[in-house]
């Protein structure tokens, strides 16, 4: 079962999840491939000259915006949401795949002693202590998957070398993280931006700081953000939630208002079933993130499909398919990203909708 950080972030009112033995997922296996990350939209912004958005920065509509003062794209909110990334952004060692060395030397235990490895006699035992350790550095929901490799990535993102996960890693613990819920219903201003930007720094900060836990455990451990690995199809697998129309993970917690990281290990541990509270229909009859979507990127037909929307989308899965180009190309056009589709969500446990003035108090 996962683990969820307090009464707080209880199922909302009239959510009723089951167990299921399969992910609530169905794949075509004649066309599904690990993702190619040269097809990444972020990727392609800098290296895809066919690309809408090739070659062009925020900074050419966020410079603009900020001049002109308007609520939400001030210098104040610019600076926010810039300054919440500093983790993610700042500290490059946060995803290494490699134990993290002290920079003033060995720790007061040694540098010897988390080289023997810890014997575990229960993994389900010890999958509830990881669980532990993870909401004791910052993750608000966590679950347990073996690790299906159809959903690592074919390639890194910078280098485009393989991915290559030695294969006595089966397991992937995957930790949702709580977007700030006034901030999120901001959007598209830039306080919305500062709530995504500080989940990717918490991303990073309980990532790396579980991987260190498992490592002083004398086992191996592969921290992950959007890297390495597809994050939502191994959230369900976990059990934190299910897959939504605008193509966020939905949990019964907190609805799509998450950011997902992972690490990848090969510690023994109890693993968590797939669970099922209703996503799959209920979208297909809301379409409240499509209609808030500016620029159309979300499906608006009732039933998903196998059709890919743009040259970002990885075939083989039934869903409704988000067209990423025209996302990233709003992106640019509003000067920082948007998650409108996230705070409309009815799964969604905060308001919204916000204004700039309520998110600083005003």
């Amino acid at each position: 079962m996962v683990t969820a950080r307090g009464a707080k972030a209880a199922p909302r009112k009239g959510i009723r999840v089951r167990e299921v033995d399969e992910p609530p997922y169905e794949i075509d296996e004649g066309q599904l491939r690990r993702y190619d990350q040269n097809n990444l939209i972020f990727r392609r912004a800098g290296h895809d000259p066919d690309f809408v958005g090739y070659g062009i920065g925020f900074d050419r509509e966020g410079l603009k915006r900020i001049r002109e003062g308007r609520p939400g794209y001030t210098r104040v909110d610019y600076a926010l949401s810039e300054a919440s990334w500093t983790v993610h952004d700042v500290w490059v060692d946060s995803f290494s795949w490699d134990r993290l060395p002290r920079p003033h030397g060995p720790s007061l235990m040694g540098d010897q002693w988390h080289r023997n490895r810890f014997e575990v006699e229960d993994p389900s035992e010890m999958a509830e202590r990881v669980k532990r350790a993870a909401m004791f550095y910052g993750a608000d929901l966590v679950g347990i998957a073996e690790l299906d490799e159809r959903w690592l990535y074919r390639n890194m993102r910078y280098t485009l070398e393989p991915v290559d996960l030695p294969e006595e890693m089966r397991y992937a613990v995957v930790m949702a993280v709580e977007m700030d819920e006034t901030g999120i219903a901001t959007s598209p201003g830039c306080p919305a931006s500062a709530a995504t930007g500080l989940g990717y720094s918490r991303m990073a900060f309980v990532a790396s700081t579980l991987a260190e836990f498992i490592r002083n455990l004398g086992y191996s451990a592969v921290p992950a953000g959007n890297d390495v690995g597809l994050s939502v199809p191994l959230a369900i697998d976990a059990g934190l939630g299910e897959l939504g129309r605008h193509g966020m993970l939905i949990t019964p917690e907190y609805g799509p208002r998450v950011r997902l990281c992972k690490v990848y290990t090969d510690l023994p541990l109890g693993v968590d079933r797939p669970v099922e509270f209703g996503v799959g229909e209920f979208c297909k009859g809301c379409r409240l993130c499509a209609e808030a979507c500016p620029v159309e990127a979300i499906s608006r037909e009732r039933d998903p499909g196998w059709e890919p929307s743009c040259g970002s989308s990885n075939p083989g899965a039934l869903k409704w398919y988000v067209d990423g180009e025209k996302c990233y190309a709003y992106w640019l056009d509003n000067g920082t990203d948007c998650s409108n589709c996230v705070s409309v969500c009815p799964f969604n446990t905060g308001p919204p909708e916000a204004s700039p003035e309520e998110f600083w108090g005003g």
